[in-house]
């Protein structure tokens, strides 16, 4: 049996208001505060993660509300986010 690669994965959210932002999805079993996010102090949000190839979606979580990106509403505005099954977005990434 052959073990997939992990490549390291950067995730970045600007919550310039935010007081603490999560990641949540796919690779933590949507666990909203099991991957916290650390700032540089001017509303950058950023976290790393090592994922295997494939596609993974997730959602930010910003002072305990879910988005997908602050201030994106739909997937024409985000074309980084698709529709789920709760009438929502979630963000994806495509590792290889």
């Amino acid at each position: 049996m052959s073990k997939r690669k992990t490549k390291s994965t950067k995730f970045n959210c600007h919550a310039p208001d935010a007081e603490v932002v999560f990641l949540a999805g796919t690779f933590n079993d949507w666990q909203m505060d099991a991957t916290p996010m650390t700032t540089d102090g001017k509303g950058n949000w950023t976290t790393e993660l090592k994922l295997p190839p494939g596609r993974s979606e997730y959602k930010f979580v910003v002072d305990g509300q879910w988005c997908c990106e602050p201030n994106c509403q739909t997937s024409d505005e985000c074309p980084k986010c698709v529709p789920n099954d709760f009438g929502t977005l979630n963000r994806f990434v495509d590792v290889v």
